[in-house]
């Protein structure tokens, strides 16, 4: 798919329509921090990060749920087909799958192609073998797990705009992993006691430190203090959605950071809705 501007939206099918509904479920029935965030974007940046992220929660859902029989090798086929399908819809327009059939539409209006769609489905396919990371392989999961999907929405916030995409996707990339690690750290004895895996390279996730903690939070707030530089450059109907989004994630750093590391084993650290509340009205009337 070329690079460049976004397609003129073709007019939407009923099929159309309800596909992108049924990404909007998902997206409120698994994430209620980015759902409140994504209620801030402006239309029709609204429905088409939903479809993006509607695609990538059903990926982690064939890997992660730990509730359905299916083996490894079975997960492995399903994403493989997730894959091809994805694939085949960008290329051809449409799916039998909605999640899919909304991903494409998005897709082939902004331009995100198999550069950005591959290296995610090879991150979410390492979570089926790799069971503790190197720094490298860190690195390389976070790229395809979280900085793919912020290039991603990028590429619907910018609307064609080349040239502020390219320089405002450092920062997308940035804030993508800054929220991924922030998850890894506050998931950290679950994802090693219900999926045994450890993302952090020399973490031993049974007896975390403080001193490791405060390390991995560093960076996290490293890269929030660098993405924050870059979010009064998006568009309006995206800023506001983006500063809340950010807003939240930095509430979580700093809670986590004010935990002590033995109860980040044991207790997952969460923003009250009140805060949450605060932050996202703080957020808009700062981003008029």
């Amino acid at each position: 798919m070329a690079r460049g501007g976004s397609r003129r939206a073709p007019s939407s099918s009923l099929y159309d329509d309800v596909a992108r509904r049924s990404s909007a479920v998902i997206i409120d029935r698994y994430s209620t921090s980015f759902g409140w965030a994504t209620r801030l974007l402006g239309e029709p940046d609204r429905t088409h990060v939903r479809c993006i992220y509607a695609l990538v929660r059903v990926a982690d859902e064939l890997v992660d749920d730990d509730r359905q029989p299916w083996d490894p090798q079975a997960r492995g086929a399903m994403l493989s087909e997730l894959q091809a399908d994805v694939h085949r819809a960008v290329e051809v327009g449409g799916s039998p799958n909605l999640v899919v059939h909304a991903f494409a539409l998005t897709a082939r209006q902004y331009g995100i192609g198999r550069d950005l769609i591959d290296p995610f489905f090879n991150s979410m396919r390492a979570d089926l073998s790799v069971t503790e990371h190197t720094g490298e392989s860190h690195a390389r999961y976070l790229y395809g797990s979280a900085e793919v999907v912020g290039l991603m929405c990028l590429r619907v916030f910018v609307a064609g705009d080349d040239s502020l995409y390219d320089r405002l996707a450092p920062a997308a990339q940035r804030l993508g992993a800054a929220f991924q690690n922030v998850n890894f750290m506050r998931d950290l004895a679950r994802d090693r006691k219900d999926l045994g895996r450890t993302y952090f390279a020399g973490v031993d996730a049974e007896h975390l430190t403080e001193a490791e903690k405060d390390r991995i939070l560093d960076d996290v707030d490293a890269d929030l203090a660098a993405a924050a530089l870059a979010i009064a450059e998006l568009p309006r109907r995206s800023r506001r959605a983006v500063g809340a989004a950010h807003g939240l994630f930095e509430e979580l750093s700093r809670r986590l950071r004010a935990t002590p590391a033995e109860q980040v084993l044991t207790t997952r650290v969460r923003v009250p809705n009140p805060v949450k509340a605060k932050i996202i009205a703080r957020t808009m009337m700062g981003a008029q």
